[in-house]
């Protein structure tokens, strides 16, 4: 669906204790989290405001932030695991 909020608190929301730790204390998290969140506000402006992209160029924008949001939740399941 076009639009739609995919952060990491929205997508993620069991995690949403941890992912605030993290934003606080682990600047490589933060630095990620910051890219993923520009991307992510790109993609959803694009969508919206029906900006003429090519569908190649769109689906890389999606596949890098698909990337992004895959290594942020797997540093997410690690640093969940650890606490207990």
């Amino acid at each position: 669906m076009l639009g739609e909020d995919h952060s990491l608190t929205a997508d993620f929301p069991k995690f949403q204790t941890l992912i605030q730790r993290l934003l606080k204390s682990d600047s490589t998290f933060l630095q990620d989290n910051k890219r993923y969140t520009a991307l992510d506000n790109e993609i959803r402006e694009l969508e919206l405001s029906n900006a003429p992209i090519d569908d190649a160029d769109i689906g890389l924008l999606k596949q890098e932030r698909s990337v992004l949001k895959d290594a942020l939740y797997q540093r997410l399941l690690k640093e969940s695991a650890l606490q207990k």
